[in-house]
């Protein structure tokens, strides 16, 4: 990251002025980002209030510009997903929130975003209004700014993150919860795979009864071969679910665990099988760089795809290298992949909140600064809230 040092219209020194930091100063500081605080006097007390005049006739004519180039943001995928499940959907999402490798072992793209907003999304849609948006990401900064120095060290983002990964791991209980319901008709607190199934297909468009009254009498059921395909895989991790001794029946945690296997260190592992198997071309149960890398099945079509596909092999490089191969002997074990895998690792979280300040860390001084992250607003959000605002600056 280039060493890059901030500039600005004026320069105030909190020191000098007495005034209180808050949420109300950071956005009135850097809603145009022209005005950067540092630690240490600049000026006399006199020429801070006359810097003070001019820098507040300066940032008036930012904001009012700032209001008529006003855009929306961009968003992120995660939530478009979120938006369109289904409500009767029992199937084990393959998108597992605050969890770094999707259930086919790619990348989650998202991950950032998700474990810096938690279930806060609210705010930073497509259409949401910019301004709104960066007071509420400041709100944010200082909910993770724990000492209010305005700085963010990365043993505050490392709490940050752990709690906002406990939310979505309770926003799973919870949705497992209702899940559990409907597939336990007679409300015993066990059900069983049949019962499951039958759920199941019903959601899928096949008569629920037709379905039940089937399995009841060991009647073959009519499916086309992907969803024959879908019910082999999940009656596989329906049994690995079911804690000794196996009956077939899944209380609601076993549910939950069927539904989310990072809450299960058992089902972390039969996981971490799943995503070995996926991606081992050789059958050494190992997984090297090559393989690691491999692209998607798919056809590049034009340059535009090729420079996404390079990215996103650069980035899964990275995360083999430094994260996940911790001898780095170039291979990648089942147990490294599960050390790395598990959401609530708190050594994982400190390695990933460093990673995270390296993204916008442009004064090299190892913390995230209000400026920082309102720069680097579509890496934490998923929403560009800054660039025009940076125009804007250059023009004046």
């Amino acid at each position: 990251m280039p060493n890059l040092r901030k500039t600005g219209s004026c320069v105030l020194d909190r020191h000098q002025t007495g005034v209180p930091v808050n949420v109300a100063q950071l956005l009135a500081t850097l809603e145009g980002h022209p005005v950067v605080w540092t630690q240490r006097a600049m000026a006399s007390r006199q020429a801070l209030c006359c810097g003070l005049a001019s820098c507040c006739l300066w940032l008036l004519g930012v904001t009012l510009l700032m209001d008529v180039s006003a855009r929306p943001a961009n968003h992120s995928s995660a939530r478009d997903r979120a938006g369109h499940r289904e409500d009767n959907e029992i199937l084990p999402p393959d998108h597992l929130n605050g969890v770094k490798l999707e259930m086919d072992g790619h990348l989650n793209k998202d991950f950032h975003q998700e474990v810096f907003l938690g279930k806060d999304t609210d705010g930073f849609e497509e259409d949401a209004e910019p301004r709104k948006s960066r007071r509420k990401l400041m709100v944010i900064f200082s909910k993770v700014d724990v000492n209010a120095d305005r700085r963010i060290s990365a043993k505050e983002m490392q709490r940050w993150i752990v709690e906002k990964t406990a939310e979505h791991f309770q926003e799973a209980v919870d949705e497992s919860r209702a899940h559990f319901r409907a597939v336990d008709p007679d409300g015993d607190g066990r059900v069983s795979w049949d019962e499951y199934k039958v759920k199941f297909l019903a959601s899928k468009g096949h008569d629920e009864r037709e379905v039940a009254e089937k399995i009841k009498n060991n009647q073959e059921l009519k499916v086309d071969e992907e969803t024959q395909e879908v019910l082999e895989n999940l009656k596989d991790r329906w049994y690995q679910a079911d804690n000794p001794p196996s009956d077939l029946l899944l209380t609601e945690d076993e549910f939950l665990s069927f539904l989310h296997p990072e809450h299960s260190r058992g089902m972390l592992k039969f996981m971490v099988k799943e995503i070995v198997r996926d991606l081992d071309q050789d059958g050494d149960k190992l997984l090297s760089l090559h393989e690691f890398i491999s692209l998607p099945v798919g056809t590049v079509e034009n340059q535009r795809g090729q420079d996404i596909d390079d990215s996103w092999v650069r980035d899964r490089k990275k995360e083999f290298e430094e994260l996940i191969d911790v001898n780095h002997d170039g291979i990648v074990t089942m147990a490294e992949l599960e050390e790395y895998m598990d959401p609530m690792n708190e050594y994982n979280a400190l390695n990933e909140a460093k990673q995270m300040i390296a993204i916008a860390d442009e004064n090299q001084n190892q913390h995230l600064e209000p400026e920082e992250v309102l720069k680097y607003s579509e890496f934490f959000t998923g929403s560009k809230l800054m660039d025009y605002a940076r125009n804007v600056h250059e023009e004046f």
